[in-house]
């Protein structure tokens, strides 16, 4: 099995802090989540998330007018600046303070950060490989890509915000101190620094208008200054001097203030379409048109403060962010409707399970709710609150679309993910927390444990009745699972001891394994021979199921130990706490084991050999406790870390210095919490086709797949392999070399032209000639294509010919062609619902005309449909439909 796992997508969290970002058309939506950044595709309905990763929660975002260049920068002033569209990391760089305002010039030349009280200007590192490099670099990287154009000083307090000008000689900062400035990007004639005064709480941001005439200024108390360069008020017209003429404030309006005193949070204005958008701390949000200040909307999209707003290039699109609950919305305004309306976990991740398909990952909180992520998309597709607590523990069924979750409220409920309902709810005699789950293979038995009770409780699925309770474990029940073959069901608890029960037997036995320590997770393999248990000491033992011997073990606790935490007082290799198991899972052949617990590190273990193939680091941010791996001595203080040192009282905002959150809690609002959160991973899973597995960890649910794309292979590659040869082998109707030319040289762009282009007559020739080493991208690129381009025929016939031509090898090589084979499943599956959905709709249209048509001419006069349609009688016969014209 290959075990090269790369990390693929971040789902799980949509929103963490930070502004937040459209691309240039307006298409897709950059959003920080935690120390990552994901891309939502607002019109494939997709999303992604880069490849770079900071040392800390990313602070601040800017895109490159022309869209290549994507700048971040952390809470430490720590930036990377990345190719965009290639998803490479180009250079990192430290800008030494923490940022609170960046945004590149719209000539793109320059880009200005605000530093604190201080802001700088500096120039935008050419793009390798672009037209736009400077003189002698001919589109290489450079040795200092990062120069500091200038230093502006003047402001008191942190600026908020930056705007620049429509032609880049000026910009604007919005600052804390109660005012806004204009500077110059370079010495102008004539031109002076300006102070705009006159709000009295903080300024949040300035902008702009369209012509450059007018100034527009907002401050957190919800005043609206209208700026203009006028001469004093009651002065003669014709005797004023140029000295005369200055900056003054022309209107003044105000926003709505209701009565739990709410302020204002965040403010975007769209100078093409004079549109004001602002947000306050109530979760409202209200749009104004300037300079009239006439309200179009006001509408609560939040039960928190709105933390961020964004507003696309063309004026139609708004993003919110609010980082509290974690949510991310996109609100078209003219139709009054959501394009994206997203919400991560509010607490931290339980479980999570794959659906028997695998396009279905599902994860549970502490917060009490059961999300279903699509894995392609990367989307949330339905949220179930029926749980009143949170919800420990879930698994599928295998055969249906049932969902089975156990929760600290006491209930076990069954959900239909056809309907999307909750139809069955089991429960216990008493009132117990239900921390772990099993289900029959043939879905008709769940059985739960509890860390109150040492009982296992077992229910019938059609029924709902308790069938029993079995006894015999001294100790909480940790960890269920029932055998795939329906055998036998598989507990472990903390009396030290497995116990395999056979449970459909006519006596139900039970058979003890003893352990040497607590067990906190067991898997079975899925031949239903082997099982693995994980105990308390670190230890990972294998125990056969039919002998009910030991096969063979191994020490994990060297590999699981994860790093230190801001308070240990150890190394971390000698941190308590961290050297256990507390997940495991099997992978679908059962070659290997992947295990996880409270630590940074995912283990993946060869069953035969007992051997460590691969180490995966979940996340390497330093705002989470446990990441460190050394005692940084600049953090210690007299008073001790300079990390659980309370500095909130010494804020310059009340609200601020306000502590509403619970002392040394480490659950709850991850926004508002005075512990930092502890990286973990709750849960593990491997999807069905061996070729991804999941994790559900502090940052959110991760996704690790194999490269699914075609590799580079210089093996097959010659100097005659090129772009312009492979164009040349389509021209000369050569079209086998032209797809195989294009799978070498690894451009989808490429193999998508040549895709189209060949010929109907000539697809069942190509592909019977395709040589096997290319037909499994060959099927990857078909269930591509037929996913996403609308030709629906052309796909058919090439998903036709080959299931025709090599439906024996992919029978043969289930375990090679699984993945494409399931994904070219999916996308048939889609056009026949599309196909069916229009057939209906079609169906129903035809028989609303007929009856039209049948009332028109019981009625006496002539009914016409619609102009252009003509009713057409035959053979004398009145009142009988032939068609429409």
């Amino acid at each position: 099995m290959k075990t090269d796992f790369k990390f693929s997508n971040l789902l799980g969290t949509v929103y963490r802090q930070g502004n937040l970002v459209y691309t240039s058309d307006g298409t897709c939506l950059i959003s920080p989540v935690g120390n990552r950044v994901t891309v939502f595709d607002l019109v494939n309905n997709t999303s992604h998330t880069l490849p770079l990763a900071h040392r800390t929660n990313v602070a601040q975002i800017a895109l490159h007018p022309r869209g290549q260049l994507l700048l971040t920068v952390d809470e430490q002033g720590h930036a990377i600046l990345s190719h965009f569209t290639r998803r490479i990391v180009l250079y990192h760089f430290s800008l030494k303070a923490r940022v609170s305002a960046l945004l590149f010039s719209p000539c793109g030349k320059f880009f200005a950060v605000a530093l604190g009280r201080k802001i700088e200007v500096w120039k935008t590192p050419s793009t390798p490989g672009s037209s736009d490099s400077p003189e002698g670099n001919e589109g290489g990287l450079e040795f200092a890509p990062f120069v500091r154009y200038r230093q502006y000083v003047g402001h008191h307090d942190e600026v908020q915000n930056i705007e620049w000008s429509s032609d880049s000689r000026f910009f604007l900062s919005a600052s804390k101190d109660l005012t806004a400035r204009i500077w110059s990007l370079d010495p102008e004639v004539g031109f002076t620094p300006t102070v705009l005064a006159g709000h009295r709480t903080a300024v949040y941001a300035a902008w702009f208008s369209e012509d450059q005439e007018t100034i527009y200024t907002v401050s957190k108390d919800g005043a609206l200054f209208q700026w203009q360069y006028l001469p004093p008020a009651g002065a003669d017209p014709d005797n004023i001097s140029a000295d005369d003429e200055r900056w003054r404030i022309n209107e003044r309006y105000y926003f709505y203030q209701s009565q739990d005193h709410a302020h204002l949070t965040t403010a975007a204005f769209h100078a093409a379409t004079n549109l004001l958008v602002t947000g306050f701390s109530n979760g409202l949000f209200m749009i104004h048109e300037l300079p009239s200040f006439s309200e179009i909307h006001k509408l609560s999209i939040s039960a928190s403060q709105i933390s961020t707003v964004s507003i696309s290039p063309d004026g139609l699109w708004l993003a919110f962010g609010a980082s509290t609950l974690g949510q991310l919305l996109v609100w078209e305004w003219q139709s009054e409707s959501y394009i994206l309306k997203q919400q991560g976990h509010f607490d931290n991740l339980n479980a999570l399970t794959y659906s028997p398909s695998g396009d279905r990952i599902i994860t549970t909180s502490d917060d009490g709710k059961v999300k279903v992520w699509d894995a392609a998309s990367g989307f949330c597709i339905v949220t179930f609150t029926e749980h009143t607590s949170g919800v420990t523990a879930c698994e599928f069924a295998k055969r249906g679309n049932v969902l089975f979750t156990a929760s600290l409220d006491g209930s076990v409920r069954a959900f239909d993910l056809i309907r999307y309902r909750c139809f069955r709810t089991f429960t216990a005699t008493k009132r117990l927390s239900f921390s772990s789950i099993a289900v029959d293979p043939s879905g008709e038995v769940v059985a739960a444990g509890s860390l109150d009770d040492f009982d296992i409780h077992l229910w019938s699925v059609q029924t709902g009745q308790l069938l029993d309770q079995l006894a015999g474990h001294e100790g909480p029940v940790s960890s269920l699972a029932f055998a795939p073959n329906g055998t036998s069901l598989v507990s472990g608890s903390w009396d030290r001891t497995v116990r395999i029960w056979s449970v459909f037997a006519r006596t139900q036995t039970s058979e003890p394994l003893q352990l040497q320590a607590d067990v906190l997770s067991l898997a079975v393999r899925p031949d239903s021979k082997q099982i693995t248990v994980s105990t308390l000491d670190g230890q990972l033992t294998f125990w056969s199921v039919s002998e009910g011997t030991q096969e063979s073990g191994m020490d994990g606790r060297r590999d699981v130990s994860g790093g230190r935490k801001i308070s240990d007082r150890r190394t971390a290799a000698n941190v308590a706490g961290t050297k256990s198991f507390n997940t495991l899972t099997y992978s679908a052949d059962g070659s290997v084991v992947l295990a996880a617990g409270l630590s940074k590190y995912i283990c993946l273990y060869a069953v035969e050999t007992g051997v460590l193939l691969q180490k995966y680091t979940v996340s390497v941010n330093l705002s989470l406790e446990g990441t460190q791996e050394f005692l940084n001595s600049r953090m210690l203080t007299e008073g001790g870390p300079q990390g659980l040192l309370d500095e909130q009282g010494e804020a310059s905002d009340l609200e601020d210095r306000i502590d509403k959150s619970l002392p040394g809690s480490k659950r709850g609002d991850a926004a508002q919490r005075k512990t930092a959160p502890e990286v973990r991973v709750a849960g593990v899973a491997f999807s069905p086709t061996g070729r991804a597995f999941c994790a559900a960890s502090t940052e959110g649910l991760l996704i690790y797949s194999l490269d699914a794309g075609v590799q580079f292979d210089p093996f097959d590659l010659d100097i005659d392999v090129t772009a312009e040869s492979t164009l040349d082998a389509l021209a000369q109707h050569e079209y086998l070399k032209a797809l195989v030319m294009s799978f070498r040289l690894d451009s989808p762009k490429l193999t998508t032209h040549i895709y189209r282009s060949i010929p109907v007559s000539d697809i069942r020739l190509v592909v019977r000639d395709v040589p096997e080493v290319y037909l499994e991208r060959l099927i990857g690129h078909v269930a591509k294509e037929a996913d996403t381009s609308p030709r629906m025929e052309l796909n058919l016939l090439w998903t036709e010919c080959l299931l025709k031509v090599h439906g024996r090898v992919l029978k043969e090589r289930q375990r090679d062609f699984a993945e494409v084979v399931r994904l070219l499943q999916r996308a048939v599956g889609r056009m026949q619902g599309e196909i069916m959905k229009l057939a209906d709709s079609n169906a129903h249209a035809v028989e609303f005309l007929l009856a039209q048509s049948r009332t028109g001419s019981h009625g006496g006069g002539e009914s016409r449909l619609m102009s252009g349609v003509e009713e057409r009688k035959e053979d004398g016969e009145d009142g009988q439909w032939i068609g429409l014209d």
